[in-house]
């Protein structure tokens, strides 16, 4: 097998294999929007809370600074998810690629005995 001939076989090999990180990373940037969105709405909720008197100002600052840790607390552990999926999608694609190398190896190999 000719240089080029290998260089074409292994672009078609990784052209065809679909760009997981790019999805894990849009899954990703949706639960930090999510949250953020939570976040956001938590916050509403105190403010109007304490415009009616139904919570003090105190009361308010406390919520709002518990609901922002459990935010980040949220944000830590999607972070952790995705850093775990994108090495198990990253394995699986090293995996596929060692396969599907030695199966053009070997019919590489089929063909040059054939000959």
């Amino acid at each position: 097998m000719t240089d080029e001939t290998k260089n074409e076989t292994e672009n078609k090999t990784n052209s065809a294999m679909p760009d997981f990180g790019e999805g894990l990373r849009k899954v990703f940037l949706a639960g930090v929007g999510a949250i953020a969105a939570t976040a956001e709405k938590g916050q509403e909720l105190v403010n109007d809370l304490v415009k009616r008197g139904e919570l003090t100002v105190e009361q308010g600052k406390k919520l709002n600074s518990e609901l922002a840790h459990k935010a980040g607390e949220k944000s830590d552990s999607l972070k952790e998810k995705l850093a775990d999926a994108s090495n198990t999608v990253r394995d699986a694609a090293a995996g596929l690629s060692d396969q599907a190398e030695q199966t053009i190896k070997k019919a590489t190999e089929k063909k040059s005995d054939e000959q």
